[in-house]
């Protein structure tokens, strides 16, 4: 398997530049209000020197940079211009996966011979984005998914970094063990707590060990992963009817603004996930877990679907607080879904003005 992972650097601050040159100087935030409850959706790399990241609270944002530029997103705009990114990176590799609308897998042995010639196809991919649509975007060459989305990280932005059969493991040793694609915030301080706290340890850990650290199939999984062991295809086309994000917590939460801003998170994530489909969902979904691992879970569903994650994250919050209304906190687990996917993306968007 010869696999790439690409990523488009910044990518909704990078159109807004491309759309508005004069905001290439300056930090640019693409989110929500920060006077409000708003979300960074992402940040320019002027902005992200202060601090700044996606899914942060905009009014987190602000105080870090007072004199920062906030804009709010245009997803009708990202999304043309994502539609052009893979329809020039197939031209060149015709197998995708795209994972989202500014990343995605590309199958390099689909167009190359032999290991010594994906960096080539890469450079090409590479500097074809950048011609046709003045975008950049940073590649990372393994034999494995997982070893290539961290690569693909290495050298933002505009970079490429190839690991070569046999250096996976080695690659991935000295790096924190929350890169590891897998490794959430749960199971990172768990790790931490065990004195992990670099992929190679991970790695290194036998199996009468792991079961003491992380049990049953997730702790070998992300063990094979740190050892650069990743056995799964390219999804060529997968259809979801579900779209879905959960968070287990160490230790059991009961402030509300706390669990307001986990749901937040993840609704930008789910968004991201809808963009790359180009679709909407009519339905959300809060689930919510207690100590005493009783479910609940509270619905709503609207009349035109939506895409937009700060609309999904006002409705999960809202569907949260019904929850604790019936039941208060402390809670042991939150998650978002969204359900009744549609492809009408711009009857959506007009509706919602």
């Amino acid at each position: 398997m010869i696999v790439a992972h690409l990523d488009l650097d910044a990518f909704f601050a990078a159109v807004e530049e491309l759309e508005n040159p004069s905001l290439r100087t300056v930090p640019l935030i693409v989110g929500g209000d920060p006077h409000g409850r708003g979300v960074v959706a992402t940040a320019n790399y002027v902005a992200r020197s202060f601090g700044i990241h996606s899914a942060m609270s905009a009014a987190e944002a602000l105080r870090r940079c007072p004199h920062a530029v906030f804009v709010r997103p245009r997803h009708t705009l990202y999304r043309d211009y994502s539609r052009e990114v893979w329809s020039t990176v197939r031209e060149i590799v015709p197998a995708v996966e795209q994972a989202g609308i500014d990343e995605g897998y590309l199958d390099l042995a689909s167009v190359a011979e032999a290991f010594d010639d994906a960096r080539a196809v890469a450079e090409a991919v590479r500097a074809v984005v950048r011609a046709r649509t003045h975008l950049s975007c940073s590649l990372g060459v393994a034999t494995s998914k997982v070893v290539a989305k961290v690569a693909s990280d290495r050298r933002k932005p505009g970079g490429l970094t190839v690991v070569r059969p046999g250096r996976e493991a080695a690659f991935l040793a000295p790096f924190p063990i929350r890169l590891l694609p897998g490794v959430g915030p749960k199971a990172e301080e768990r790790l931490n707590g065990f004195g992990i706290e670099l992929i190679g340890q991970l790695a290194s850990i036998e199996d009468d060990e792991l079961a003491g650290v992380l049990r049953g199939k997730v702790g070998r999984e992300l063990r094979d992963r740190a050892r650069g062991i990743d056995p799964r295809p390219l999804e060529m086309s997968v259809e979801r009817i579900s779209i879905s994000q959960e968070e287990t917590f160490s230790r059991d939460i009961a402030d509300p603004e706390r669990l307001h801003d986990e749901l937040r998170r993840m609704a930008v994530k789910i968004a991201g996930y809808l963009e790359a489909r180009g679709q909407v969902a009519r339905t959300v979904t809060t689930k919510v877990r207690y100590p005493d691992f009783a479910i609940r879970t509270r619905s709503t569903s609207l009349p035109v679907g939506t895409g937009d994650a700060e609309r999904i994250g006002e409705l999960a919050c809202g569907l949260l607080d019904r929850a604790l209304r019936d039941r208060p906190a402390p809670l042991r687990l939150v998650g978002v879904g969204v359900s009744g996917l549609d492809e009408h993306v711009q009857l959506s968007l007009v509706s919602l003005g």
